[in-house]
């Protein structure tokens, strides 16, 4: 069985559902520490000012420190999912799918979750579905019990929980996962190369590294296949 480990992030590039795609089963690292300045609340769109971001507020004051993904809250005193809204009508209502996905967004940024997790991870698999990948399952890592130990150890402790045989890792993993562990543990491996063809964009020069909104919004149902 594939397995992917990866903390759960706000529409993510193509890459992160390029991973999703490749995985028997996907497991969103949420019981790990928050990394402030991350992809966990933000991601960025074309526009034809150049690249903006999209930032989910969040309780933060020091009450983001040391906290795992999965208790970090909302901050709904800013109107941040209706801005996000209208910056995406903005940017992208001259793509020629736009439209179709408009019924989708309004109750994407109509929920009021209050924590950051329950948000970003239901996206993410609204929009893996709507790729059309219905073959891979999901879990959170905060749902299996009995994993307490650190790094490589805690990811090799997942994937035996969870039976898996082999492992798909993003390439910045390189600098810290213990490659002998995984072959001591009879746990394949492999590091994902993202070698993505190009595809239409409205707003020149071409930028690879946007949100996945962006693919969907100029292609389509054509978009897994520039995901190969």
């Amino acid at each position: 069985m594939n397995v992917v480990i990866l903390q759960p992030s706000y529409i993510p590039w193509r890459g992160y559902f390029d991973q999703i795609r490749r995985a028997d089963l996907f497991i969103f690292y949420d019981d790990v520490q928050y990394d402030k300045h991350g992809w966990r609340n933000r991601n960025q769109i074309k526009t034809a000012q150049g690249k903006q971001w999209l930032t989910i507020p969040v309780h933060s004051k020091g009450v983001t420190e040391g906290i795992p993904i999965r208790e970090v809250r909302i901050d709904w005193s800013r109107p941040w999912a209706a801005n996000h809204l209208k910056a995406l009508t903005y940017a992208y209502t001259r793509t020629p799918f736009f439209a179709s996905h408009v019924p989708w967004l309004d109750s994407v940024y109509g929920r009021r979750d209050e924590f950051l997790a329950d948000f970003t991870i239901w996206s993410t698999v609204e929009i893996t579905r709507r790729l059309g990948n219905s073959h891979t399952q999901f879990l959170r890592s905060s749902e299996i019990p009995g994993i307490n130990g650190q790094k490589t150890d805690r990811l090799i402790q997942i994937l035996q929980h969870v039976g898996a045989s082999h492992y798909i890792s993003g390439p910045s993993a390189r600098e810290y996962v213990e490659d002998d562990k995984f072959t001591n543990a009879g746990i394949s491996m492999e590091y994902m190369e993202y070698n993505y063809p190009e595809y239409p964009q409205l707003y020149p020069p071409y930028d690879p590294y946007v949100t996945i909104l962006d693919l969907m919004f100029m292609t389509g149902e054509e978009a897994r296949k520039y995901m190969e």
